[in-house]
């Protein structure tokens, strides 16, 4: 589960959720499309990633999960309110592609993204942080939440 990278977790979740989507006409059976607030939280999600992204760059630490080590701790921004804003925001983007489509199928995909992180990608990560930075990461942790 590691050598993929989240972003390609949820774009294979999508893919899978759209072609089942298609074998069966889910929205004949419910429609769920709430087009403006999944364009909303397209953007909000989006923005998150990206912001925090941006701080990963100009911090000049790694962005892959799976690196070997990272340069700095990164505590500002959007990390102040959450350890992860990249997989939030993927969470995020991935609830408002659900919302958009409006498909019942493209409702697991926020969820599997969720799960796909929550339980394979940030426990390798914190345990490397933990490694790396010690308490620095520690008291960081007592801070501000894994999500919210």
């Amino acid at each position: 589960m590691l050598r993929l990278p989240p972003p390609v977790w949820a774009f294979l979740f999508l893919i899978i959720a759209g072609a089942v989507s298609r074998l069966q006409s889910w929205r004949a059976l419910l429609d769920l499309r709430l087009v403006w607030l999944g364009a909303a939280l397209i953007v909000i999600g989006g923005a998150m990633s990206v912001w925090a992204f941006s701080l990963f760059r100009r911090a000049g630490t790694e962005i892959s999960p799976t690196s070997v080590s990272n340069t700095s701790l990164v505590v500002h921004g959007p990390f102040r309110f959450t350890r992860n804003p990249m997989y939030l925001g993927l969470v995020v983007v991935t609830l408002g592609i659900a919302l958009w489509v409006g498909s019942l199928p493209m409702f697991a995909v926020p969820v599997l993204v969720f799960a796909t992180a929550n339980w394979a990608h940030i426990p390798f990560e914190e345990a490397k942080m933990r490694r790396q930075f010690g308490p620095a990461f520690d008291e960081y942790t007592r801070r501000v939440r894994r999500w919210l």
